[in-house]
């Protein structure tokens, strides 16, 4: 599983010119599986990502959870992550799960990060012809590998 996860002021998603997903300050998460994720994997970037200590305390220090700053989450799928660009120039995405799986592990994400992560929860449509807008907040980025994170 790969997460981009950035910290912003706010951010929103839109399908066919609607917002179906809208936060303010808090996390946007681009969200890929691979067929090789399951569950247990889900779990541990789940407790990871609500454990990270990104937002500035009062001293301007990276110290501060989520949850102590009542953010808010927004999940896009995103299997482009999976993009294998090794050879020729057009990426390859074998290494993308399969859409019924991979559907079934964002679906499971949304629902974590609902129970145990955040108190609003918004979430793209998975497989849609989306419009991401942010506000970067920072900018602050990470790149998070469950395969780097959980060897």
């Amino acid at each position: 599983m790969r997460v981009v996860l950035q910290r912003v002021r706010e951010a929103s998603v839109m399908v066919e010119g609607q917002v179906i997903g809208q936060i303010g300050r808090g996390y946007l998460l681009l969200v890929g599986i691979s067929d090789e994720d399951d569950e247990k994997e889900a779990d541990r970037m789940l407790d990871k990502i609500s454990k990270l200590r990104i937002f500035e305390d009062e001293n301007g220090k990276t110290n501060l959870s989520l949850a102590d700053v009542g953010g808010e989450v927004l999940v896009i799928s995103q299997f482009t992550l999976y993009a294998d660009c090794h050879k020729g120039n057009r990426p390859s995405f074998v290494h993308a799960g399969s859409p019924e799986k991979a559907n079934a592990l964002y679906e499971y994400m949304v629902k974590g990060f609902k129970e145990r992560v955040a108190a609003k929860v918004q979430h793209g449509s998975f497989g849609a012809d989306m419009k991401v807008s942010l506000v970067n907040d920072g900018p602050f980025t990470l790149v998070l590998d469950s395969k780097e994170l959980f060897r």
